[in-house]
């Protein structure tokens, strides 16, 4: 049974000789985590070699620490997930509003209360995750906000002085005594707000309204922010810089493969339907490639960059448009083809920030040409020595295929079963039209679409797929638009 008094907890516990401090206790879960080999940061993905070490780094030398990174490259969970790093939960005396602790209080309040009260002051017990407390830097931040501020009318209602701790109206960073204190935005705060967190970085405690009240909070702080706000444009005061202990950076991912499976562990793809979901790793590979594309686009606004999200939006809508297709079709199988990327537009262009010259041509544009690109990517790390002569001579010979994203599966192998080496390429790639249509239907056009990305087939909304001369196709890859039936 958990203790309900002082007193109780001194007969379970004992009393400390000496206080731990936030850092000293984040410090020490760590070793200890490092000693065991457990997992630092479970969910981070494609940062082993690189921010985990920094972030280990600073945890160890007791640093307050700022994450810099663009969006969408994980800042926050970082940030969430060094609760993993408090006790399960830490005493406290019951009804203190900064959770003092009991054997070491800070506050006038709490230290009357344990002189009157002794062994049978009441505690409660505070879990890790109430030990965070998060704050967006916004330009209407005020001192009261994050230090605090005195109240004239409880000093006069009750007699006191004014600067006495009973009239306080803590603000955040006093809330947060014995936990992590996390400022994200950091270059959005004002400059007179930036100064008032002087003192508790360097000497460790606050001062409200120019009285002399010294609180020693015990926090450790975190920041966020952007590079270009934080470097480039002076929006974070100099002194301020100076104390923060460490500067931790963070990227986007590396390969393609840990792209992917940053996306595919956090998109909504459990539908909880009946219909069994299965997406062909080109798709993916074609999702993660448009970020990867757009990444390197002169064109796309790249200190902005080009957030995890927008993998993450359209893989989601991806499946939905397979998922829409099946419902109508009445499919018992959810397979999404390249066809289904291009639904996937609205999630794509609003995440782009486009250059002047991107500007002029225009997100849906854009976007387009990076999913083209993409699967011309894909397309070549999937068939690097594939000989697709036969289906090329097939459209040669004036063949043509019109379908569209909502073309059920039957009715699609139907429509292009004629085509001379469809099947022969498909027992090649281990794929059977009878055991698995579904699947067949989204390589072949995958294999299409590989086909005209090499101009090697042409394509527009009229005619479907066909063919014609390569200096007939457009100058860019998929500069057209396309609607929401894409091959109609």
């Amino acid at each position: 049974m958990k203790p309900r008094t002082l007193g109780e907890l001194k007969q379970q516990h004992g009393e400390p000789s000496n206080y731990r401090s936030i850092r000293d206790e984040i410090r020490e879960n760590l070793i200890s985590k490092l000693a065991s080999k457990e997992p630092l940061f479970p969910g981070i993905i494609g940062y082993d070699d690189s921010v985990i070490p920094g972030l280990i780094n600073a945890l160890l030398s007791k640093h307050n620490l700022i994450i810099l990174g663009l969006r969408g490259q994980a800042k926050s969970r970082i940030l969430r997930a060094l609760t993993d790093f408090l006790e399960e939960e830490i005493a406290c005396v019951a009804g203190c509003e900064i959770n003092d602790d009991p054997f070491f209080p800070i506050c006038a309040i709490c230290k009357k209360r344990i002189q009157e009260e002794a062994d049978d002051l009441p505690i409660t017990f505070l879990p890790r995750d109430k030990r965070f407390v998060e704050k967006l830097a916004t330009p209407d931040v005020t001192i009261a906000d994050i230090i605090g501020d005195l109240d004239p009318i409880k000093a006069a209602k009750h007699g006191r002085d004014l600067s006495a701790h009973e009239n306080i109206h803590f603000g955040l960073l006093p809330r947060a005594h014995r936990g992590i204190f996390v400022m994200n935005e950091l270059p959005d705060l004002a400059p007179k707000i930036q100064v008032g967190l002087f003192n508790i970085m360097q000497e460790g405690d606050v001062q409200i309204k120019g009285f002399p009240i010294r609180l020693p909070l015990d926090i450790f702080m975190v920041f966020s922010a952007n590079p270009e706000d934080y470097t480039a444009r002076g929006r974070i005061i100099t002194p301020l810089k100076d104390r923060i202990g460490s500067e931790v950076k963070t990227h986007y991912p590396y390969t393609i493969e840990d792209g992917i499976r940053i996306t595919l562990q956090e998109s909504w793809l459990e539908r909880n339907r009946s219909s069994k979901i299965v997406t062909p790793e080109f798709i993916t590979e074609i999702i993660e490639g448009i970020a990867f594309q757009g990444r390197r686009d002169q064109r796309i606004d790249q200190r902005s960059g080009i957030s995890q999200r927008l993998p993450i939006s359209c893989l989601e809508v991806t499946v939905s448009n397979a998922e829409q297709r099946a419902l109508s079709a009445q499919e018992d199988q959810v397979v999404p083809r390249p066809s289904d990327v291009y639904a996937s537009l609205p999630a794509i262009t609003g995440k782009l920030e486009l250059e002047y010259e991107g500007e002029l041509k225009g997100a849906e544009k854009i976007a387009i040409q990076l999913i083209q690109s993409s699967v011309l990517s894909a397309f070549e790390r999937h068939f690097p020595n594939q000989n697709f002569d036969q289906i090329v001579q097939w459209f040669d010979l004036g063949g043509e295929v019109q379908v569209s994203d909502q073309t059920p599966s039957q009715e699609y192998f139907q429509k292009v079963k004629s085509i001379q080496g469809l099947e022969e390429t498909l027992e090649k790639l281990g794929v059977s039209p009878k055991s698995d249509l579904a699947t067949a239907v989204s390589l072949f056009e995958f294999i299409l679409e590989g086909l005209h990305a090499q101009k090697k087939l042409s394509r527009n909304q009229e005619r479907g797929y066909f063919r014609e001369a390569a200096e007939q196709d457009n100058e860019l890859l998929g500069d057209y638009p396309l609607p929401k039936k894409s091959f109609n």
